[in-house]
């Protein structure tokens, strides 16, 4: 004869509930952190990603390396400055 009384399911009944909150914390963070919930990526104030160089930057780094000349660099500027405004005093 099992003399002991049954009392409940005890202290670690709270065990199960606080792994599955536990494991939603983890999947959500997970998540925002790879981008795929919470928004779009980062951007810098420019709307590029963080590391993205700007349309300036390509055309001067191109003109530097010889890969355009003076008169394709110029015609290229003026089309940025007038599409972008003049971002070069940035």
């Amino acid at each position: 004869m099992n003399t002991l009384a049954h009392a409940g399911p005890g202290p670690w009944a709270l065990l199960l509930p606080l792994f599955w909150a536990g494991a939603a914390v983890t999947a959500v963070l997970l998540l925002r952190r790879a981008g795929w919930w919470g928004g779009p990526p980062h951007r810098a104030a420019s709307g590029r990603p963080p590391g993205d160089p700007s349309p300036l930057d390509v055309l001067g780094r191109r003109f530097a390396a010889g890969e355009i000349d003076e008169e394709e660099y110029g015609r290229r500027l003026s089309v940025l400055d007038e599409r972008f405004g003049d971002r070069r005093s940035r």
